[in-house]
């Protein structure tokens, strides 16, 4: 006899018994299995007595049976009486009689949320657009010659873009701050490294000179102890290098990857590699507004167990991250599960809100949309034959592809049902740090 009970808008608990016949039968099974490979002393594999395989790993197989025949049972239980379970549920067993026939148990899950969306045309979404320019590429081009800049000692006053070595001591209240001193101390002015107040006051000094002067640190800085206190700072300059910018010509050309060292190719690479940058930055932006926009007009609980589970992949994921940046991360480290709760809830409730999105208006990826989307990305590589057979040689890449295409089939959905507002942004807004 299965009865659910309902113990909120989504936790459920099922109420039934197993076979204690059918578990004895499983156990029996899994002790004649292990048997034909267990190394007991004395005996020789497979002939070890049942009796003394029983006393040796009884409790292991009977815990192990059990827990497969309860997920067995409740999986035919659930599909039964229709309940889209949402995570793995939570089993109890309320009665361990050995003399019962039946094993009563107790199953507490939640189940998937109904979704309602509301009416998308009710809704402005923003869609950033950007048109590539010339100015554009030959910024781009300055910058790569900057970052290959040699520099020169200088006999002139220290400007931007100079790279300077100095000492400094920093004093409040008239005593040395914590980090407020150094020697030899490399600043690159307009890096932006420094404080700008502190690298305005090195500009215009030469080489041997020292000034003093006052500085307020910010109220937002990561330095909470300093924050809004002012400090005064006294500076001695010891050496000025001047950038020499490389020449934007045939050897710049072969040092960034063209090997026949024609300039013209080196700047239309550059701009079809800022085309393709700016295509994806503008792609993340309007998928962003259109995903809000659709959280605004859905109506939904997010099951506490995928947002739980959500949670503790952006933790693991954050940690990865740090680990790629150099952090030491401890064996075993955590991070409290509320910094990603918002987060996850938002991410789970997206993820039921597209599947419904998906099977209302058949917004499924059709195979040529993967195809297209997979050889746009190849062309950013020196093989892209190679990167799109290496896509479809393992279907779990292609899952990632199409769940892409998915997204932007979406989105395409949202731009054409809801009221857009085209808003073209600047460049640098659109490059900044993701």
């Amino acid at each position: 006899m299965v009865n659910v009970e309902t113990l909120g808008a989504l936790e459920r608990r099922l109420n039934a018994s197993i076979s204690r016949q059918q578990l004895r039968g499983e156990v029996e099974a899994r002790l004649k299995r292990l048997g034909r490979t267990a190394k007991i002393h004395g005996f020789r594999p497979g002939k070890v007595p049942f009796k003394i395989l029983e006393q040796q790993y009884g409790m292991q197989v009977q815990q192990e049976a059990l827990d497969e025949t309860l997920y067995r049972a409740f999986a035919e239980a659930a599909k039964a009486h229709s309940l889209k379970v949402a995570g793995n549920p939570e089993f109890e067993i309320k009665k361990d009689d050995p003399a019962a026939e039946q094993i009563e148990y107790s199953a507490t899950f939640e189940v998937y949320p109904e979704v309602v969306l509301g009416d998308i045309a009710a809704q402005t979404v923003v869609r950033a657009s950007y048109a590539l320019n010339d100015t554009d590429v030959n910024n781009t081009i300055a910058t790569l010659r900057k970052q290959r800049a040699v520099f020169e000692i200088s006999q002139q006053a220290a400007q931007k873009d100079d790279q300077v070595y100095i000492d400094f001591s920093g004093k409040l209240n008239g005593v040395v701050f914590e980090g407020g001193e150094a020697t030899n101390f490399k600043v690159l002015l307009g890096a932006g490294r420094m404080l700008p107040d502190f690298e305005n006051a090195i500009i215009g000094l030469r080489a041997g000179e020292t000034k003093s002067f006052d500085l307020t640190f910010p109220a937002d800085y990561h330095d909470s102890n300093m924050a809004s206190k002012q400090v005064t700072f006294t500076i001695t300059l010891h050496k000025i290098e001047t950038p020499r910018l490389p020449e934007l010509d045939t050897e710049f050309a072969k040092s960034m990857g063209v090997k026949d060292g024609d300039v013209n190719r080196l700047k239309a690479e550059i701009r079809a590699n800022l085309a393709r940058e700016i295509d994806r930055r503008l792609k993340v932006r309007n998928k962003d507004s259109a995903m809000q926009a659709l959280l605004k007009i859905s109506t939904l609980e997010a099951p506490k167990a995928l947002v739980n589970f959500e949670a503790r992949t952006l933790m693991q994921q954050m940690l990865r991250d740090m680990e790629q940046r150099g952090a030491k991360i401890p064996e075993g480290m955590s991070l409290p599960p509320d910094m990603f709760t918002e987060r996850a809830q938002q991410r789970v409730k997206l993820g039921l809100i597209l599947a419904e999105l998906v099977k209302q208006h058949q917004l499924q990826a059709r195979p040529e949309q993967i195809k297209t989307l997979v050889q746009e990305y190849a062309q950013s590589f020196d093989h892209p034959e190679e990167v799109v057979k290496w896509h479809y040689g393992d279907p779990s890449r292609l899952r990632k592809v199409e769940d892409l295409v998915l997204e932007d089939n979406v989105v395409a959905w949202v731009m054409s049902q809801a009221r857009v507002s085209d808003q073209a942004i600047a460049f640098n807004d659109l490059m900044e740090k993701e």
